[in-house]
């Protein structure tokens, strides 16, 4: 296989445009394993011919056994054969239908060359069941079968991935369903699993290889002169002269929104190209739920259905009380289930990457013959000072040169941590506001954060000027080229690219779980990690501190902590803790959110509250694939 990839780069985004006409669909793939050596596949690997799946064609498993193989398979998704992982003989896998409150036998059997594993996101299970190899298990040697045995603690939308080197970007995923053994919440008469992915035709490894070398190796979208010209024409040659000269002093740049992109991935949309489009049938008059889940490795998708709503039912799996809205955000491994009440036309399904690169798309609708067209992307976002953590009211003849950026000799800031012990939570009264997205103008708001007595504290009020953030002394060195100097909470922030578009844009603020807070206790200690790198050198890391070179973070069985992230990068991370309930502090105490994974914003702050209540060890890190290596913390429960 390494004779296949190498022999051609990146193809030109325009030809890819024609190519992926020509793409088999991705129910007909298999699989290629990789660890952190090149591939074993044969060129000698059969090609599948099964026929395109287009519309409501299940590859779903029902029951309480499932024999599951991951293997090597060629694929055709651009015009080139390569060689995916698959299980069961496509990509994504089969959908797995479970019960709440029944017990699950999975036997996975490794027919590949390398090592592999299976993990069940997002699943409340035993330790030895999670599946992360090295931490929880051995994982599964080539040729030989693990028998995953656990029993179903809950309901809603999730997936599965393999946690082996980069076998999850070649193909290694699937969704999961799990009926609730009540009656649901919501009602709806018709539903489709919607798995969005992200393909490249690369070998992940020199992927990898080609960020550490050049991290904007994929970034297309760099400005160029002619949005010079353009921004000097809007606001002057003094204020755009300023601004480039603070971006350029940090070494930076406005568009650094993804670090893999369009250039080398297609976007697929339960395994078809957007050339092709997946297409999903529905009767009129029907409520169709529509189980959005992100099985990407790096790309974060923004959602949308123009010209009908979407009603929001459910969060990671977890049912919240029903928002509607015209588009949300889903991050790397984060799930979103809705439900829309379509009329006698054709919709499309449009989900654009954050970057602006590509989409992954289809088509809703009650007849086959009925297409709708598929809208402009939005303009390329451009990240904002707040992006990096300021609050430009007080950086007014600040030196830039003591921002935390690359070189400099320590912390720009003498403030003090928050003390979180010593506040009373089970007094908190924090409302959130009803956010009319489509009037507000994002560009000016200054998001503040709290001062931080989350006993009373109202996050549309907060007052980030006098936050007080402490960046640990591992944070300062050249592999950290950016500290978040004044990093906000900012809940009901759509993210660069979606702020004041004109749409109501789902936010973390909107959340409410739909069930009481089951543990109400107040955390007794807090644990603050800071979210790190260096963009240029591509290196990652939490607290400045690369997971080799980590402690464990240590909790107690029983105990409430509450988890702070600082993310002073100019990224989004999605951070997944394996095991154990996240869950958002959003204003309201007694129904919080419960997430498997939560997306950190750039230059933010966002704190959730843990209960230990699954003994072992467990993951926990970032969801990018390619920052998950260093971005990973063990924690042990004891």
């Amino acid at each position: 296989m390494k004779e296949i990839i190498d022999r051609h780069p990146p193809m030109n985004p325009l030809r890819r445009r024609f190519v992926t006409g020509l793409a088999m669909s991705g129910a007909a793939i298999t699989s290629l394993g990789l660890t952190g050596c090149a591939s074993t596949a044969s060129l000698n690997t059969r090609v599948a011919s099964r026929p395109s799946r287009t519309f409501s064609e299940k590859k779903e498993l029902r029951g309480t056994a499932f024999d599951l193989t991951i293997s090597e398979q060629r694929v055709n998704f651009t015009g080139r054969p390569r060689i995916a992982t698959a299980i069961n003989g496509s990509v994504p896998g089969p959908t797995l239908r479970w019960k709440e409150g029944e017990t699950v036998t999975l036997r996975v059997t490794n027919q590949l060359s390398v090592p592999s594993s299976i993990h069940w996101h997002g699943i409340i299970l035993p330790n030895k069941m999670d599946g992360v190899p090295g931490l929880t298990f051995k994982g599964i040697a080539p040729n030989h079968s693990f028998t995953y045995r656990f029993k179903v603690q809950q309901s809603g939308s999730y997936w599965y991935h393999s946690h082996s080197g980069y076998q999850e970007q070649t193909g290694a995923h699937g969704a999961i369903i799990i009926d609730p053994k009540t009656p649901s919440s919501y009602s709806y008469d018709r539903e489709h699993m919607i798995f969005l992915a992200d393909w490249s035709d690369e070998d992940p490894n020199h992927i990898y290889a080609k960020l550490k070398k050049l991290s904007h190796y994929y970034n297309v979208k760099e400005r160029t002169l002619s949005d010079l010209i353009n921004e000097i024409q809007a606001n002057g040659v003094a204020k755009t002269w300023e601004t480039r000269k603070m971006w350029n002093e940090m070494r930076m740049s406005q568009r650094d929104i993804s670090d893999v992109t369009g250039y080398t991935y297609t976007f697929l949309m339960n395994g078809v190209t957007p050339s092709q489009g997946w297409k999903g049938l529905f009767k009129v008059g029907e409520k169709v739920l529509l189980r959005f889940v992100n099985g990407s490795a790096m790309s974060f998708f923004d959602v949308r259905i123009p010209a009908l709503k979407m009603t929001v039912v459910a969060a990671d799996g977890q049912a919240i009380k029903p928002v509607t809205v015209d588009e949300f955000r889903i991050g790397v491994a984060e799930s979103y289930d809705v439900i829309v009440e379509p009329a006698a036309q054709a919709y499309t399904l449009f989900a654009q990457s954050i970057g602006r690169s590509g989409y992954a798309r289809g088509t809703l609708t009650p007849d086959l013959s009925l297409t709708a067209s598929v809208p402009k992307m939005d303009p390329m976002p451009l990240l904002t000072h707040a992006d990096m953590g300021m609050n430009m009211g007080s950086m007014k003849g600040m030196d830039h040169g003591a921002m935390g950026i690359e070189g400099a000799k320590g912390p720009a800031s003498t403030e003090t941590p928050i003390d979180h012990s010593k506040m009373d939570h089970s007094k908190m009264k924090m409302p959130m506001p009803k956010v009319d997205h489509s009037t507000m103008d994002h560009s000016k708001m200054k998001m503040p954060t709290p001062k931080v007595d989350h006993s009373t504290m109202d996050h549309s009020k907060m007052d980030m000027s006098k936050s007080k953030i402490k960046h640990p002394a591992s944070e300062y060195g050249p592999h950290v080229d950016m500290h978040a100097v004044d990093p906000q909470y900012r809940l009901n922030d759509p993210g660069v690219g979606l702020r004041n578009n004109g749409r109501r844009v789902l936010t973390y603020a909107d959340l409410r779980n739909l069930h009481p807070t089951k543990d109400k206790r107040q955390p007794t200690r807090e644990i603050e990690l800071h979210l790190t790198g260096n963009m240029s050198r591509y290196m990652w890391s939490i607290d400045g501190i690369k997971y080799a070179d980590a402690q464990p973070i240590r909790l107690k069985y029983g105990e409430r902590v509450r988890i702070t992230f600082v993310n002073d990068t100019m990224m989004n991370h999605p951070m997944h803790l394996h095991g154990l309930w996240s869950e958002l502090e959003t204003g309201d105490p007694h129904h919080m959110p419960r997430k498997h994974t939560v997306i950190v914003q750039p230059g933010s702050k966002i704190s959730y509250q843990v209960t230990a209540d699954a003994l072992g060890n467990w993951a926990y890190h970032c969801h990018l694939l390619y920052h998950m290596a260093a971005m990973f913390r063990k924690v042990i429960v004891s």
